[in-house]
């Protein structure tokens, strides 16, 4: 923040104006876009190491062997998302503004503050913290898991091996499933697979049931994740197109106070911040009563519907754009229609948001093992960025496909076709929906019972009544 606040400041380290008169601009020299640049970076490393950790280090904070502990994480994601979109809505309407009217260097050299702030803030509370301490990498387990399997990829498993035969240290055990990956953890010879210590002579050609169970979680998680790609690709379009939109609508609140471009989204960060308190402390608690569901319905019920708010908003911005356009057409010397009639489209993926993103984060923060929560926040950063990179490539195909006969994506709006666009990304937002009905219907919720329960469940009579990690069907679970 202090290098991209410095770009604006500092003369010499950006263009210069452009001519007047001329209208003439200079580009920026390869000093100042490679200061640009290193800001940029050094933004997406302190990004990457914040947005992955910040939320399981709040959830570390709450005891989630107690009924308060459990229900303080729960509202803690609703609440670490509210005051997000507060925060995000504060940067779009007064941040934007002291930008675009003020200052440039005033509207970066504000966030540095804050930053610093923050800092100050978060080392102020160290003592307090609770502190859960590293326990090595997981992407070496996962390398562990997946090089013993492939060594005893043509072992035969005894049909009658008893839990014996698999390295599973006894103070995380396991229900153990058929799986090809439990090879890894099957002890072939237990006086070469095993030292005098009982542990593993070789890492790479024995682990313990955990870390399989580990890789497992990890690989049925990877579809549905997959399936959240697509539906954020149409959120990443509140910042291309519907900018573009709104510079060539009427932006006007009274005689004087113009609406910047940039601060349309404040509409979606409005119905965010109205929603989930209401959603969290009322709807909730009233569907809990009815389903016996801790959250009131499911995670992948709550990111389902998220997805359904964002293929209707891409059909209500293809529907409002076709109007738009039509009224450009045919009144070419009236004002334009005003911005607010892309206030329906945003409302509704503010609506998405509301569902899904805070669905997808607490759903890979409760199915990940508990200290693999940093990599499930960073998958949720990473389908963000294929999103990105998914509607670039679709942009591409869609300029190339059509800009032979009627660019649909074309610099002026007017001459495009924009709402065949948005139309476009419904339809595959719809077809994506059945994708993910398809991947979350076979999926499994891991969920903290007691043994005795899950070996009920399973038929073996319920012999043990530790508390344990396994995996259940939540519909069996609850007959």
């Amino acid at each position: 923040m202090v290098t991209i606040t410095l770009t604006a400041w500092l003369p010499h380290l950006r263009p210069p104006e452009c001519d007047a008169a001329t209208s003439a601009c200079s580009g920026p020299t390869s000093r100042q876009l490679g200061v640009l640049l290193a800001g940029l970076c050094l933004m997406s490393v302190g990004t990457g190491g914040i947005r992955p950790c910040s939320i399981p280090f709040g959830v570390d904070q709450f005891d989630a062997r107690t009924e308060g502990g459990v229900k303080g994480i729960n509202s803690f994601f609703n609440w670490y998302y509210t005051t997000f979109t507060v925060v995000i809505l504060v940067s779009l309407t007064v941040i934007v503004y002291i930008q675009d009217s003020v200052s440039w260097a005033l509207g970066f050299g504000i966030p540095t503050a804050f930053m610093f702030g923050s800092i100050f803030l978060f080392f102020m509370g160290t003592r307090i913290y609770v502190h859960v301490m590293p326990e090595g990498s997981v992407f070496s387990g996962i390398a562990h898991v997946c090089s013993a399997a492939y060594k005893k990829r043509r072992l035969k498993v005894p049909a009658n091996a008893d839990g014996g035969r698999f390295y599973d240290p006894p103070a995380k055990p396991f229900v153990i499933q058929k799986s090809f990956l439990n090879k890894a953890a099957f002890i072939e010879q237990e006086h070469v697979d095993l030292n005098p210590q009982g542990q593993p002579s070789n890492p790479w050609s024995l682990v313990s049931v955990q870390e399989v169970e580990e890789v497992k979680c990890l690989l049925k998680i990877i579809p549905v994740w997959s399936a959240g790609i697509v539906s954020l690709t149409a959120v990443s379009q509140q910042g291309t197109f519907t900018i573009s939109q709104a510079q060539i609508m009427d932006r006007h609140l009274g005689p004087k106070f113009q609406i910047p471009p940039g601060s349309m989204s404040v509409i979606s960060l409005l119905v965010i911040g109205a929603w989930l308190p209401f959603y969290d402390r009322v709807l909730v608690p009233a569907t809990r009563k009815l389903t016996k569901i801790e959250g009131g319905i499911t995670l992948l019920q709550r990111v389902g519907v998220g997805m359904v708010f964002s293929v209707l908003s891409m059909v209500v911005a293809g529907l409002v754009e076709r109007e738009r356009r039509g009224y450009a057409h045919a009144h070419p010397d009236s004002p334009p229609v005003s911005v607010m009639w892309l206030a329906p489209q945003l409302a509704l993926m503010g609506m998405c948001e509301a569902f899904n993103f805070l669905g997808q984060i607490e759903f890979y923060n409760k199915e990940f093992p508990e200290h693999m929560r940093s990599i499930a926040n960073a998958l949720f950063s990473v389908s963000f960025a294929a999103a990105n990179y998914l509607s670039s490539v679709l942009i591409s195909v869609v300029r190339k496909a059509t800009g032979r006969r009627t660019d649909w994506l074309a610099n002026d709006l007017n001459e495009g076709r924009l709402d065949l666009f948005y139309f476009l990304l419904a339809g595959m937002g719809f077809v994506n929906c059945f994708y993910f009905l398809y991947c979350a219907s076979g999926y499994r919720y891991k969920t903290k019972m007691k043994i005795g329960e899950a070996a009920a469940a399973a038929g073996d009579g319920g012999k043990s009544a530790e508390f344990r990690d396994v995996e259940m069907d939540p519909v069996k679970v609850a007959s």
